[in-house]
């Protein structure tokens, strides 16, 4: 959608309907006097025989042409959507030992890995991209960066421990997005923090803290429900179900501003990520369009000439 950033410069279009104007009231002023002479020779002297309508072409292109060229002055812009600079994104993956389970294929840790590697290798080169791991504790495995290698390799290193300190991940998410430098006014970078989990927290802080503190720190947490309520894993010889925590997670992400999703495949997953990236760290930028008005404007001003020395020999 076109819109004016200067519409003032629109009561141009005032002198330039006003030149229109005297322009048709010449022409008829003119033929009234030529009426008026009897003599046919005094008339072809006094008004010389011209092309007929196409001596007014180069005039009415003319009169385009002002009127492109007040609307290029107007400053018309379209909004497009660009990735901020420095807009961040921490991706916080649950590792404890319930993403062995197999309801996923090949299992919920691989399958989150592959997903992760995917989204990261898509998010715009200009994103900031941060890794938290946590089970038992929660842990800044690579702080904020645009080396997207560094952040792969990490995702791929990933292993698995006991306990899901939920809570803490977000902590330390937050603490993450900090380490990126402020602009000069000293406002943070624009952040999000994605977070996937399978399970119900049994370590750290609670869930509802997290949420508090993300709340007032203004960064939403978009959070992922990761696994089937059929996951089991074996534990010392005893299979243990492993359902994921889907209230927990929505609320989460309710109070915090994020949104809240189920996966229960690495293509659903894969889905979720497209989402969230579609949606993170963008800006909506004016883009000046004046320069094709203004060209437009020229284009008819020299056909105007063109024309004018083509059929009158005379620009005017």
């Amino acid at each position: 959608m076109i819109r004016l950033l200067e519409p003032l410069w629109l009561l141009a279009l005032i002198p330039v309907a006003a030149l229109a104007a005297v322009y048709i009231w010449a022409q008829f002023s003119r033929r009234r006097i030529a009426v008026k002479f009897a003599n046919a020779t005094l008339l072809a002297k006094l008004v010389p025989r011209l092309p007929g309508w196409r001596r007014h072409v180069p005039a009415g292109i003319m009169v385009m042409a002002l009127a492109v060229l007040v609307g290029g002055m107007t400053r018309p812009a379209v909004d497009v959507e660009e990735p901020q600079e420095r807009a961040t994104v921490i991706l916080a993956i649950d590792v404890s030992l319930s993403m062995m389970a197999s309801d996923v294929d090949p299992n919920r840790m691989d399958a989150a890995k592959t997903a992760a590697v995917d989204f990261v290798a898509e998010l715009p080169e200009q994103y900031n991209v941060g890794l938290v791991s946590f089970a038992g504790y929660a842990s800044v495995v690579v702080p904020p960066t645009k080396n997207r290698g560094e952040i792969t390799t990490a995702i791929n290193g990933l292993t698995l421990a006991e306990a899901t300190a939920t809570g803490d991940a977000v902590f330390a998410s937050l603490q993450a997005v900090q380490q990126v430098f402020p602009d000069p006014s000293g406002e943070l970078a624009p952040a999000s923090i994605l977070l996937l989990s399978d399970g119900y927290r049994t370590a750290g802080r609670t869930v509802e803290e997290a949420a508090e503190a993300a709340a007032a720190a203004q960064i939403p947490v978009s959070t992922v429900a990761f696994g089937t309520d059929e996951g089991v894993v074996e534990l010392d010889g005893d299979y243990v179900s492993v359902p994921v925590d889907r209230e927990a997670l929505a609320g989460l992400a309710d109070v915090t501003g994020g949104q809240y999703y189920e996966a229960a495949s690495v293509d659903q997953l894969r889905a979720v990520y497209e989402d969230m990236g579609s949606s993170l760290g963008y800006r909506t930028i004016a883009e000046d369009a004046s320069q094709w008005f203004i060209g437009t404007a020229l284009i008819l001003l020299f056909a105007a000439a063109g024309l004018s020395l083509a059929w009158t020999s005379r620009l005017t």
